[in-house]
């Protein structure tokens, strides 16, 4: 079968719907905050129409770095850790029979389906001092008395991590179904053990779909919002949250319009940089 040009403007009405959509809800919205991140702020008001450059020139100021540095940092480190715990369960996963396969993926899109604020109370229950975890380590005799774990760093890491574990399984989960096992049993043949099979042949062989898949959790970590004010304090908030804070707290409109044109631009920068790459590796397993 060839693929034939669209020859009449009937032939454009499938992805008709598709562009107003977006048009509407996304363009236009988008379009209107660009125009407010130019706006001045009026003291003891909200903000009037005019075209300065302090909202994005604010950007340059150490807070804005330091969250900005943080939120990038925080994003970068969910990414790694969830595809680095992803990658082997993903292809313990492919090697496992249709029906297991099946019901170990209805169990990732059920943990997708929960909304970031049971995640978030769930998290911050498991931590507490309490009900948490610490209460099962004493009654094993490992700490003498429990202690609440959150809020924290780690506690912020621990529940983004396990929600950004499902996307990047569900994303590795294709590419691994498609790598020919003979591969690392080639590997496994000629003396290499298990494990240095999969970091020597199976990942090089990955290393697209590895790297798409941690620029799409980068982006996702990126803009989490309720998980860093849930079970962290406000040094570990990320842009996200500032956003917010600037716009609903400080009423500050234009600059949290323009650090939410910034976040915008950098995770388009970031999908298109994912979309190259899966091209260039289109043809590999």
């Amino acid at each position: 079968m060839r693929r034939e040009p669209p020859r009449r403007p009937a032939d454009y009405l499938p992805i008709a719907v598709p562009a107003a959509v977006l048009a509407v809800f996304f363009l236009v919205p988008f379009g209107i905050m660009v125009a407010v991140s130019f706006f001045r702020r009026v003291q003891g008001g909200f903000y009037e129409p005019d075209f300065v450059l302090a909202n994005y020139a604010r950007f340059l100021t150490p807070f804005f770095g330091r969250v900005l540095g943080f939120s990038m940092l925080l994003a970068l480190l969910v990414a790694v850790l969830a595809v680095a715990l992803a990658l082997p369960f993903a292809r313990r996963l492919a090697r496992h029979s249709h029906r297991a396969q099946v019901v170990w993926l209805v169990g990732l899109l059920s943990v997708l389906s929960l909304s970031e604020v049971l995640i978030g109370f769930a998290w911050s229950t498991l931590l507490s001092k309490t009900a948490g975890i610490t209460n099962v380590l004493v009654a094993l005799g490992l700490m003498a008395e429990p202690m609440s774990l959150a809020p924290s760093f780690g506690a912020v890491l621990a529940g983004m991590v396990y929600q950004a574990f499902p996307y990047a399984a569900l994303v590795l989960y294709p590419s691994l179904v498609r790598l020919d096992p003979s591969l690392e049993e080639a590997a496994r043949t000629l003396g290499a053990p298990p494990l240095k099979a999969f970091l020597t042949v199976a990942v090089p062989a990955l290393r697209g779909p590895i790297a798409s898949t941690t620029i799409l959790v980068f982006v996702f970590a990126l803009g989490s919002y309720l998980i860093p004010q849930m079970l962290g304090r406000p040094q570990h908030w990320t842009l996200s949250v500032l956003v917010t804070d600037q716009a609903i707290y400080q009423s500050n409109m234009p600059f949290a319009a323009a650090m939410a044109v910034f976040m915008v631009l950098a995770c388009l920068s970031l999908i298109a940089l994912s979309g190259f790459l899966a091209r260039r590796t289109g043809d590999r397993p």
